[in-house]
């Protein structure tokens, strides 16, 4: 977190840095996960994608295979 959690019109804390982690939350598939990956996304979360599965280790395993190869 860059301030801390509560309320707005915080200062920035400097300390924290400015080499954030980036989360992408929605609509993350085994199909385009590359793509988001590519685009700087450091984390996903593919809730849908694998808890709508009739799979969820299939699921998890098509985001992660393609995302080892980046």
């Amino acid at each position: 977190m860059s301030v801390n959690p509560g309320f707005g019109g915080q200062s920035f804390i400097e300390s924290q840095g400015v080499n954030p982690w980036i989360e992408v939350d929605g609509g993350v598939t085994p199909k385009n996960a590359y793509k988001v990956i590519e685009a700087g996304a450091n984390a996903l979360v593919a809730g849908s994608a694998v808890f709508g599965a009739k799979d969820y280790a299939e699921a998890i395993r098509g985001i992660i295979k393609p995302a080892k190869g980046l």
